[in-house]
């Protein structure tokens, strides 16, 4: 579905990534793990065309995605929730749910993703009225997540759904990624957390100073002394 091959991304003088390549099979959940600064992030918005490569090629359902613009990705079936709960804080929790949904014409099918939507995440049926800058961060991770799942994507693109939330609230976020896999959005994940990425993803590339030092099935990705010692304590 989604092919990188020999990427390569630079800030100035800094290569962030050094001709990384890896590949998310449809219906598959891929993670993406490593410290801060490996440049997984860098990926995801590279893949999204928020920046541009210094070389290497992106293609998704074998169409080159390097010349679409980032604003008619969603159009061909790609997602992309950013780190940092970016949403738009003066509209409602219900018009930034129904902004995902402006390329789409199926109103009925929209107002049962929104149900949907709802019954992942009672709390935000109860705000659906309130400003989304009023939420606290949790309840804005939700809404992130709810508002890609608007979308309808074959691809979504999560990076750190789980960043500064409680326990009990990651366990939901993880909850409600694994359904949307179950019911066929393809999932490529950016996180931290490497215990859960790599409970919940079939399989794995870590990444280390923008290079992939290690790529498998995620049951082996687990085993590794290398990702033991840095990643699972």
């Amino acid at each position: 579905m989604l092919k990188v091959h020999n990427l390569e991304v630079s800030y100035g003088p800094i290569r962030a990534l050094k001709g990384i390549s890896f590949e998310v099979k449809e219906g598959e959940i891929v993670t993406l793990i490593g410290a801060n600064g490996a440049g997984k992030s860098t990926t995801l918005r590279t893949i999204s065309n928020l920046l541009k490569p210094q070389g290497g090629s992106i293609t998704f359902l074998n169409e080159d995605l390097l010349s679409v613009p980032a604003y008619d990705l969603v159009k061909r079936g790609i997602i992309h929730v950013p780190e940092g709960r970016i949403i738009f804080g003066p509209l409602t929790v219900q018009e930034n749910l129904e902004l995902a949904t402006w390329g789409r014409k199926d109103k009925i099918a929209i107002q049962e993703d929104l149900e949907k939507v709802y019954d992942l995440f009672p709390i935000l049926k109860g705000r659906r009225h309130q400003l989304g800058e009023t939420l606290s961060g949790g309840e804005q991770q939700m809404l992130a997540l709810g508002r890609g799942l608007m979308a309808r994507a074959k691809l979504m693109l999560l990076d750190e759904p789980s960043m500064g939330l409680a326990p009990l609230l990651v366990q939901d976020i993880f909850r409600v990624i694994r359904q949307a896999n179950a019911e066929g959005t393809t999932i490529l994940l950016v996180e931290q957390n490497a215990h859960m990425a790599l409970e919940i993803a079939h399989r794995a590339y870590v990444l280390e100073t923008g290079n992939i030092i290690l790529e498998g099935p995620t049951s082996e990705v687990a085993k590794n002394p290398k990702v033991i010692k840095a990643y699972l304590g």
